[in-house]
């Protein structure tokens, strides 16, 4: 299995309508048939020193393999996300792991 992981630091946390943009764009992922499963999310409530909570969204996808994580990252929708909502991030932090 490969899980890839992706947090997002959006450029104007306050602006609802980027906060509503980079959800709806996120949600458009999902059809990529690569994709086993996908799970959207903000920040849980949980605080300890040990959490960095300062991200805005995550994305965290299952894959089968590396090979179908390299399709969705040529997938024309992945293109199309990035394309659309780059602008409203300053930061993205991806954690690929195998399991």
């Amino acid at each position: 299995m490969f899980v890839h992981n992706v947090f997002f630091w959006l450029k104007d946390k306050e602006n609802e309508e980027s906060r509503k943009a980079l959800a709806a764009g996120l949600e458009t992922l999902k059809a990529i048939e690569s994709i086993v499963s996908v799970y959207i999310g903000t920040p849980a409530s949980t605080r300890r020193p040990v959490i960095d909570a300062s991200y805005d969204f995550a994305e965290i996808m299952i894959f089968d393999d590396e090979a179908g994580h390299d399709v969705y990252q040529v997938h024309p929708l992945h293109k199309k996300f990035v394309e659309d909502c780059a602008h409203l991030w300053e930061k993205v932090v991806i954690y690929d792991v195998e399991a």
